[in-house]
């Protein structure tokens, strides 16, 4: 079924309770908000639509309303999120690669291991203790990213990730993303790691997009909020691998933004996607969401 190009969240809003929307590439870019973003989600909410903020952020929920206050998202845009780092916290805390582990990533995300959302603090008061040890200590790694993003490539990290596949050592991937643009830049996200470490044979666990613990944290976040759990739901996104595989994945209609990581593919113009190179890269990826939109408007 061809995939249907739309000119405004409005044209089908109305069809849905709740919106799964994604930020980088749909809300912001890292730097600043999309204003037509912004609009079209205060719309939808003005409709009576709730908006749940689905990230594949490695931070926890507080450290991302931090950042979308920073950059100009306003509150009335969203009603709730849920972030792969909070979903990634509770298999930490769980025990999913031990209690001893190895930090990659950036010191900008420290707070994966010290601030959790109401929802998980109860569990992080009663769990035995996260230690962060060096490589030859851990009983696990944990990814949050890179360190230096702006900088790094996975190529920077060939030794360390051979030293733990060569452990046995579990990866614990806090957000599947490959890359991201931010500003006009592209960089690596942990999820670059977490694949260059299964290409050498090591295990990595993921949380976020498109698996399905993120998607179970949205939903009780949402049912918790709502109080309804038969709430008809859309996804946004622009990243196929993450957002639009995931929505499939959970049987949810998917939105895609195609002025976002993929646009090349879509012609010389971002905000005017060619329709039929749109469905011959999708039918190629064998994905069909539902609609598609060149920026969310």
């Amino acid at each position: 079924m061809a995939t249907t190009l739309i000119s405004s969240l409005a044209d089908i809003s109305g069809n849905y309770d709740a919106l799964f929307c994604d930020l980088w590439g749909c809300l912001h870019n890292g730097e600043v908000a999309f204003p037509d973003a912004v609009a079209a989600l205060q719309a939808a909410r003005a409709r009576g639509v709730t908006v749940l903020l689905l990230t594949n952020s490695p931070r926890p929920k507080q450290s991302v309303i931090a950042q979308l206050d920073r950059i100009g998202v306003p509150r009335d845009a969203w009603d709730e999120i849920a972030t792969s780092g909070d979903a990634a916290q509770f298999g930490l805390l769980t025990g999913a690669v031990g209690r001893k582990v190895f930090h990659i990533g950036a010191e900008k995300d420290m707070a994966f291991f010290d601030t959790f959302a109401p929802d998980l603090a109860d569990l992080a008061a009663s769990s035995p203790p996260i230690t962060l040890v060096p490589l030859a200590e851990a009983e696990g790694i944990v990814c949050t990213g890179l360190r230096d993003d702006m900088t790094e490539t996975p190529a920077d990290y060939r030794a360390e990730l051979l030293y733990g596949k060569t452990q046995g050592l579990k990866m614990l991937c806090a957000n599947p993303d490959i890359i991201v643009d931010w500003g006009d830049r592209r960089i690596y996200c942990a999820g670059a790691l977490a694949q260059a470490y299964e290409e050498m044979g090591g295990t990595a666990l993921y949380f976020g997009k498109p698996h399905p613990p993120i998607y179970d944290l949205a939903r009780r976040r949402l049912n918790a909020l709502t109080g309804r759990s038969d709430m008809r739901i859309l996804c946004i996104g622009d990243g196929l691998p993450t957002d639009i595989r995931g929505a499939g994945g959970e049987a949810l209609d998917a939105l895609f933004i195609t002025g976002g990581i993929h646009a090349e593919e879509f012609g010389a113009d971002p905000l005017n996607p060619d329709p039929a190179k749109l469905n011959a890269w999708l039918d190629r990826e064998m994905q069909a969401p539902l609609y598609a939109i060149a920026k969310l408007a």
